[in-house]
């Protein structure tokens, strides 16, 4: 006789099933699930509009008062900021070529960011139906750059969920706080959609962006530096470190003032 409950599971054990040996890549990947000890992240699934929230931050950003000075934005629009230099919402080409410029990035480098971002991104984000022959991206409709093919962390609104965030570590990382290179490679391997050469190009764009940044001594990327690197915190410190001529991030270690050969 049947016990009434989802997946056959008795009164006694009402055990949600995440994961079953005969399809192996459930194992392999597992989703994040928060226990009962871990209650400092209230409703992981939900998705916050101005906070990347996470288990160790479920506040968010609190250096220099990050979250505060800018709940007025979406996470994804704090993402942007760094880049928006005259703070006027709309960021131009030239803008973007700076803020990588100052994050380390060579002018090569920095010049073909420019133009994969803006050349992708500027048209969804236009106010009219008409492209801006400037390339502008403007930020009060930057949810729309939203690609496939990514790892859900931002939803089509911009804002963060932390479930999602937190999966790429149980799901890539073996449950770590940190991603390492091969991490990496799985977690753009593992997210590919079908069809979607735009989604796969901008993940690996991405995070080969992000990792060049970072640089770490260790070859393992630390879960903070790329939670704030969501909200876009990270570029300022990095930006200030840089300028230093000090490490982008704890644990990493500088090759130079700027990627040189890019």
């Amino acid at each position: 006789m049947s016990s009434g409950y989802a997946n056959g599971d008795s009164k006694q054990q009402k055990k949600i099933i995440t994961s079953i040996p005969t399809v192996p890549v459930t194992v392999e990947r597992r989703p994040y699930i928060s226990k009962k000890d871990e209650q400092k992240l209230h409703h992981p699934g939900t998705a916050r509009a101005n906070i990347a929230a996470t288990l160790e931050q479920p506040n968010g950003t609190l250096e220099e008062d990050w979250a505060a000075r800018h709940q007025h934005q979406t996470v994804l629009q704090q993402h942007c900021d760094f880049f928006d230099t005259d703070q006027d919402g709309i960021i131009w080409p030239l803008d973007t070529y700076i803020g990588f410029y100052r994050l380390g990035f060579g002018v090569i480098l920095s010049l073909v960011a420019l133009f994969i971002i803006h050349v992708n991104f500027s048209y969804v984000t236009q106010p009219s139906w008409l492209p801006d022959p400037f390339f502008r991206i403007y930020l009060g409709k930057v949810h729309k750059t939203k690609h496939g093919s990514d790892s859900g962390t931002f939803d089509n609104e911009g804002r963060f969920i932390p479930q999602k965030f937190e999966e790429i570590f149980t799901k890539y990382a073996d449950g770590k706080d940190s991603l390492s290179f091969w991490d990496m490679m799985r977690l753009i391997k593992g997210q590919r959609l079908a069809s979607d050469p735009i989604g796969w190009g901008g993940a690996v764009f991405e995070w080969s962006i992000t990792y060049i940044m970072l640089w770490p001594e260790d070859g393992e990327m630390r879960k903070e530096d790329i939670r704030r690197v969501c909200d876009g915190s990270l570029f300022y410190t990095i930006a200030a470190r840089r300028a230093k001529n000090q490490p982008a991030s704890k644990g990493g270690i500088q090759r130079a003032k700027r990627y040189r050969l890019f």
